[in-house]
């Protein structure tokens, strides 16, 4: 399997893209440590991985809280010793609006859960990356951060795109140390949160608008997620992987 005895750990990983993505690295032999603000979500994710003999942790943690994120990766330390792959996956968006009627508290929380907590959890890491002299970061960027192939907020389109300007630079600070940092930009995926964010109606629209005529599914987001983190992308940094059934074309 892919990443027999690796380090994993996937935030946001109570329910969708984390949670499928958190199943994909276990089923390929890696020791997941799911992290999500959801106690309950992530107990029942970890509880999945060990009946199918995964070593799992699932943890409670707040990515926007630098305090929570430290006192999480002391744990996966005090478990397994290191840490071989980041997924930063944490964020998403809630309700529809316009700039005009976003409120600015709604503004800064929405970039903090989808860009600050990338930030915060890189920094947490990298120490531990850099003594092993080697790790992997696979950062959700998103289709919007690209271009505007679909209506979102504004708040969560400026938050992705600096995910990607983020994955960059970071790439190119610690290209020499034997760490690669990628991002994934998947097109609107099928997952609960973004049918609930429309109406079905809204929802058959936008998957007509796709070249492939559908909506992406989580299983496909993950398996990009893990080519990322495997060998197989082991020349592979600074990059961006569209997944997005053509819905953007850089």
């Amino acid at each position: 399997m892919r990443f027999d005895g690796r380090v994993v750990v996937v935030t946001g990983a109570a329910r969708g893209i984390g949670a499928v993505t958190a199943e994909a690295f276990g089923r390929e032999g890696a020791r997941v440590a799911a992290l999500d603000i959801d106690g309950a979500g992530v107990d029942t994710v970890a509880a999945g991985l060990a009946a199918r003999k995964v070593e799992a942790l699932g943890l409670k943690a707040d990515a926007t809280s630098s305090a929570e994120i430290r006192a999480a990766v002391e744990v996966v330390l005090a478990r397994w010793g290191r840490v071989d792959v980041l997924v930063n996956n944490a964020g998403g968006f809630a309700v529809m609006r316009t700039v005009e009627d976003t409120p600015e508290a709604e503004w800064d929380a929405i970039v903090r859960s989808n860009l600050t907590s990338a930030f915060l959890f890189c920094k947490a890491v990298l120490p531990v990356m850099k003594r092993q002299r080697s790790g992997r970061i696979v950062n959700l960027a998103s289709v919007v951060a690209r271009g505007g192939a679909v209506r979102v907020p504004a708040h969560y389109a400026a938050a992705k795109a600096g995910v990607i300007a983020l994955t960059r630079m970071l790439a190119l600070e610690v290209a020499d140390l034997g760490i690669t940092v990628n991002a994934v930009a998947p097109g609107t995926t099928a997952t609960d949160r973004v049918l609930a964010a429309r109406t079905p109606e809204e929802t058959a629209r936008v998957a007509a608008a796709i070249p492939l005529r559908r909506l992406g599914q989580p299983a496909e987001i993950a398996e990009s997620i893990l080519f990322l983190a495997s060998d197989a992308a082991s020349f592979v940094t600074g990059a961006v992987l569209d997944v997005n059934g053509g819905q953007e074309m850089a």
